[in-house]
């Protein structure tokens, strides 16, 4: 099928997860392999995918192979395959714009981010002189503005754009509109991990609809150890990442809680988590008779690889919407690998959407 070129804003946790999947599956038996939703999407495989281009704001990084800037400080992720490739591939200096937070420079500088002082490459020259087909950003929640300079950076370069972090860009119609009509797909917003606080809590929440038990308030708390929780200790940055998680939990109820009985949101930073992600999920409800039921969960997960499991299945379907030349958003691709996407949809109608868009039976 061909090569599948990406570029990646923001070589942090999540790059590091997600290029080390790829080395990883290329090396794998297929049969011995796990943790794919598809081994094969429409013909493409993990293997297929190139990083073709890099951009961060970090000194670390900036300047670096991309084999040496995924493993750089503060990337903390697990490393379950250190074998890379000396990638033909140096990070260049990306947008800082608002993606860095005025509290990251109160701590240690192995956990925080140390912004360089040059000025932005031409992203959009570098991105049509790499080939890449499609740009995927991962810059810090809480920076809107450098994540819509990348999606203006895409527009004009015609190349496609998966937004996993939570800023509205392929949810709002202005935005999908301006691609639709340069005819480049875009997959958005905020990635929904493979198996993650918002995808358990979601689904939760439906069984309780589902068996005729009444919800009467939910609260989901998470905290960690990498950089993203570090950032948001600045609560000034959140009003996009809790609106994307709240909405994406009350998406699937009939009748959404009152805000006075739905928290939803990251709850603090503790430093030697490093990249392992806790949540607590707890729901109040009534079943048979009134009789109240509550329910209490504990989730610990490896967040990056855990986001990385999805962003991969993300890549492949943006691809086939290029091969088959099809522009604006990916309404199904988006339900299913997205908090926020255009139109929500359960989760179990938005497999059957993408298995159906995988097979050509879906335009979107």
């Amino acid at each position: 099928m061909g090569e599948i070129r990406v570029a990646i804003a923001g070589v942090g946790n999540c790059a590091s997860a997600l290029i080390q999947g790829i080395e990883y599956y290329k090396n794998v038996d297929p049969k011995e392999a796990v943790g794919l939703m598809h081994c094969d999407v429409g013909g493409y495989t993990p293997g297929d995918i190139k990083i073709v281009a890099a951009f961060d704001v970090d000194k670390r990084k900036v300047g670096k192979n991309l084999r040496e800037a995924v493993f750089a400080k503060p990337n903390c992720t697990k490393i379950f395959w250190g074998n890379l490739p000396e990638y033909p591939v140096t990070v260049q200096m990306g947008y800082i714009c608002d993606g860095v937070s005025q509290h990251m420079k109160d701590y240690p500088e192995d956990i925080t981010f140390i912004p360089g002082d040059e000025p932005p490459c031409d992203v959009v020259k570098v991105l049509k002189e790499s080939g890449a087909d499609m740009l995927i950003n991962y810059v810090p929640v809480g920076s809107e503005e450098a994540a819509k300079k990348y999606a203006e950076a895409c527009l004009e370069a015609g190349v496609g754009f998966i937004n996993a972090m939570p800023v509205f860009i392929a949810s709002d119609p202005e935005w999908a509109e301006k691609f639709k009509n340069k005819g480049i797909p875009i997959i958005g917003d905020d990635i929904k991990s493979q198996v993650g606080a918002t995808i358990v809590h979601r689904v939760l929440a439906k069984l309780f609809e589902n068996r005729g038990v009444k919800l009467d308030r939910t609260y989901q708390l998470n905290f960690g150890g990498n950089t993203d929780f570090l950032n948001m200790l600045n609560r000034s940055r959140l009003s996009s990442k809790k609106k994307s998680k709240t909405q994406s939990v009350q998406s699937q109820l009939a009748l959404p809680l009152d805000p006075e009985n739905i928290h939803i949101g990251p709850s603090d930073y503790v430093p030697w988590l490093k990249d392992n992600k806790i949540c607590y999920i707890r729901m109040e409800g009534r079943g048979f008779g009134g009789v109240p039921l509550e329910l209490e969960l504990k989730l610990s997960v490896e967040d990056s690889p855990n986001s990385a499991g999805v962003i991969i299945e993300a890549i492949r379907c943006m691809k086939l919407a290029l091969d088959r030349k099809i522009g604006g958003t990916l309404d199904s691709v988006s339900a299913y690998t997205m908090k926020s996407p255009p139109v929500q949809y359960t989760d179990d109608e938005a497999r059957v959407m993408v298995e159906e868009f995988i097979a050509g039976k879906r335009e979107r």
